[in-house]
């Protein structure tokens, strides 16, 4: 009887748990399903800024439902999408978006993996050469 107690037991507060693991964006009073896809889509677009690279629909911090209920309410207001990264570009910079625009601080970003993958190349071509010469001689 002990043995089916635990297996059970788990089972269960799983089982109550699952709501809450579900989903980190609260219900809002959306006024149309082109609304509530908007939300949906920009909440997966913006960053948390506190967090370990989480959308605000993937975190449960505090300021990321502050920034939801911001982002609510701009949508309600009738604001574009545009107008709504620029806003919260301007107040938490580029690193909020996850794909931050090409810019000249922004460089590096978008170029750096090209230019570690050439300079692979280029020392690979190097090595390469070098160990043959030493073979061939």
């Amino acid at each position: 009887m002990r043995r089916l107690v635990l297996p059970l037991l788990c089972l269960i507060i799983l089982g109550l748990s699952q709501p809450l693991l579900a989903s980190a964006i609260e219900p809002l009073p959306f006024r149309s399903e082109l609304e509530e896809i908007r939300f949906k889509a920009l909440a997966e677009e913006i960053r948390c800024t506190v967090c370990q690279n989480q959308s605000l629909a993937d975190s449960d911090a505090p300021l990321a439902q502050d920034l939801r209920r911001e982002l609510f309410v701009m949508i309600q207001d009738g604001r574009t999408d545009q107008e709504i990264r620029n806003f919260m570009v301007e107040r938490y910079g580029d690193f909020v978006l996850y794909r931050p625009p090409v810019a000249s601080h922004t460089l590096l970003l978008w170029g750096g993996p090209i230019l570690l993958l050439v300079i692979g190349l280029i020392g690979s071509v190097i090595i390469i050469r070098q160990r043959r010469a030493l073979l061939k001689s």
